[in-house]
C-alpha cells in the first residue's frame, strides 16, 4: 500500500480518451444485452402465465435498479461515485420498500437484526466519542457516513431481498457480467503499462464534488510491483487498493459458479481469477482454496473429519523434524509475510498500537477515528484502526460494540449452516464465502472495503429469502395435505 498519494493529473489525454471510449463501449455493450434480454422476455410464449421461469420473467424495479447499478460498475468507477451510490441506492430501495405488513408477515432471519444492532450500537458509541470533540463538523460527518456505507449498507443489503422481488439468478447475472469487465479493463491498463510506462493516478471529474478525502476516488493505473522478489503488475481496479480486489476475486468467483449461460460463466470465472492474481493479495490467494475445502466438506462425510488428520499430520512432522508445532507453523508464516516484507511490519505495528490505544477505553472505545502513528522518523503516518476490522472495532466501539459485532458475524454465518448441511449448494457456497470474508477482514477494515463488494450481501439476502420462501411453502403444501 502506498502510503502518500501525490494527486497530479496526466498532462496528455490519452487516460481521459481511453477511458471515455471504453465507457461508451461498455454502455452500447449493456444496451445491447438488454435489448436482447427483453425480446427473450416478450417473444416468450409464456410471457403472461403466472407460472413463468425466473429466467423469463420480467424483472421488478428494484432488481433492474440492483442489476444495472452491479453491470455499470465501471462506470461509477470512472465518474468516482462508487462510494456513495450503493449506499444511496441500497438505502433509497430499503425505505421505498418498508411496509408493516412486510415487518409482520415476512420475518427477517435473526442475522438481519444482528446487523441492524450493530448500528444502533456503533451509533451509540460514536455519539459518545462525537461529543468529547463538540461534534466537529467534518469529524462528524464523516464518521456518521461511515457508519452508513458500512454496518448500515449490509443491514439494507440483506433486506431487500426479503421487502423486494430480487432472485439469486439475476444477481448471479450482474455479478458475471461484472466480472468479466475484469479482463477487459486489466488488459487495457496492461497494454497501457507496457507500452507507454507507468501513468499517474487522475481524480475522476466528479469525484472533486466530493468534500473529505478522495484518496479511495482516485483511478489508478497499474503498476509493476516486488512479490515475493519477482516484479509483476498490480492493480485495485474498481477499488481503493489491490488487496480489496482480491477480496472481490473471491466473492465473484463463487458467486458466479452458478451462472446458467455457459459463456459468461467461463468469461467471469476467468475475470475473477484475474483479479484475484493481480491483486497480489497473499491472504486471499491461501483464502480461495479455502472455500473449495469448505464446500468439499459439507459433500464429503470423510472431509468432515480433515481437521483430525491435519492435526495428526502436523504432529508427525513436527516430531520427525524436532520441531515444535509452533516452529513448524512460524516458518510458513515467516515466508508468507516476507513477499511484501515492509507491508507486513507496518500492519503489526499499527494493530499493536490501536489495541494498546483501546485498552484507555476498553468499555465503549473511542467513537471514530482520531490518533494516528507514524513510524520511520515521521515519514508514514497512518491513524489507528487503518488495518484489522476486529482491531478497530475494539478500537472505535469498544467491547461492547465488539460484541454487537461478532453476534453479527456469527448469526450471518449459522444462517447458513442447516441448509448448507442439507445440501443447498449456494448456502454451501456462501458459508465457504463467509468464512473466508471473515478471514480476510483481520487484515483491512470491513467498513473501508464493504461497498466494493455491496452485490455480495445482496446475494446472500436472495439466498436466505429464497431458501425462507421454499420452507414456507413446504409448510403450506403439508398442511393442505394434512
Amino acid at each position: 500500500m502506498s502510503y502518500k498519494l501525490l494527486i497530479s493529473f496526466p498532462h496528455s489525454s490519452l487516460p481521459y480518451l481511453s477511458y471515455s471510449l471504453l465507457i461508451t463501449h461498455y454502455l452500447l455493450l449493456a444496451t445491447r444485452y438488454s435489448l436482447f434480454k427483453t425480446m427473450l422476455v416478450f417473444n416468450s410464449p409464456g410471457r403472461t402465465s403466472k407460472n413463468n421461469s425466473p429466467k423469463t420473467e420480467a424483472k421488478s424495479f428494484a432488481e433492474q435498479v440492483i442489476y444495472w447499478t452491479i453491470v455499470l460498475t465501471p462506470v461509477w468507477w470512472l465518474l468516482g461515485l462508487q462510494t456513495i451510490i450503493y449506499p444511496v441506492i441500497s438505502a433509497f430501495l430499503l425505505i421505498a420498500g418498508l411496509r408493516l405488513d412486510k415487518l409482520i408477515k415476512n420475518s427477517l432471519p435473526l442475522c438481519n437484526w444482528a446487523w441492524l444492532g450493530l448500528t444502533f450500537a456503533a451509533l451509540w458509541t460514536n455519539i459518545l466519542g462525537l461529543e468529547t470533540i463538540g461534534f466537529e463538523a467534518l469529524k462528524t460527518a464523516s464518521t456518521l457516513f461511515t457508519l452508513f456505507k458500512g454496518y448500515f449498507m449490509i443491514f439494507a443489503c440483506m433486506t431487500l431481498p426479503f421487502w423486494h422481488r430480487i432472485r439469486v439468478q439475476t444477481i448471479t447475472r450482474a455479478v458475471s457480467l461484472m466480472a468479466a469487465s475484469y479482463s477487459v479493463l486489466l488488459v487495457i491498463q496492461l497494454l497501457i503499462l507496457f507500452g507507454l510506462g507507468p501513468q499517474e493516478h487522475f481524480l475522476p471529474p466528479l469525484a472533486r464534488l466530493i468534500p473529505g478525502e478522495k484518496t479511495s476516488l482516485m483511478v489508478k493505473f497499474a503498476e509493476i510491483q516486488p512479490f515475493f522478489g519477482i516484479p509483476l503488475p498490480r492493480t485495485d481496479l474498481y477499488t481503493a487498493d489491490p488487496p480489496i480486489l482480491g477480496v472481490c476475486g473471491i466473492l465473484c468467483f463463487f458467486i458466479c459458479l452458478s451462472e446458467t449461460n455457459p459463456r459468461w460463466r467461463k468469461l467471469a470465472l476467468i475475470g475473477s481469477l484475474i483479479a484475484l492474481i493481480i491483486s497480489q493479495s497473499r491472504l486471499s490467494w491461501v483464502c480461495f482454496p479455502l472455500v473449495w475445502l469448505t464446500i468439499y466438506c459439507f459433500r464429503s462425510g470423510l472431509a468432515r473429519q480433515a481437521y483430525l488428520w491435519i492435526i495428526s499430520i502436523i504432529s508427525l512432522f513436527a516430531a520427525v523434524l524436532s520441531l515444535t508445532v509452533k516452529d513448524l507453523i512460524s516458518s510458513p508464516l515467516e515466508t508468507f509475510n516476507s513477499a511484501r516484507a515492509d507491508s507486513s511490519k507496518d500492519r503489526e505495528y499499527i494493530v499493536s498500537a490501536t489495541i494498546n490505544a483501546w485498552k484507555e477505553s476498553p468499555w465503549v472505545g473511542w467513537g471514530f477515528m482520531e490518533e494516528t502513528a507514524s513510524w520511520g522518523n515521521g515519514a508514514f503516518e497512518l491513524p489507528l484502526g487503518t488495518f484489522s476490522s476486529y482491531a478497530q472495532v475494539l478500537y472505535i466501539h469498544g467491547i461492547f460494540g465488539f460484541i454487537f459485532f461478532i453476534t453479527a458475524l456469527v448469526s450471518t454465518l449459522c444462517s447458513f449452516w442447516k441448509p448448507a448441511m442439507g445440501g443447498n449448494q449456494l448456502c454451501q457456497r456462501a458459508f465457504g464465502c463467509l468464512l473466508a470474508l471473515y478471514l480476510l477482514i483481520y487484515a483491512t477494515n470491513l467498513t473501508w472495503m464493504a461497498i466494493y463488494f455491496w452485490f455480495f450481501f445482496i446475494w446472500l439476502g436472495a439466498i436466505l429469502s429464497e431458501e425462507q420462501q421454499q420452507r414456507l411453502n413446504i409448510t403450506e403444501w403439508e398442511e393442505l395435505s394434512n
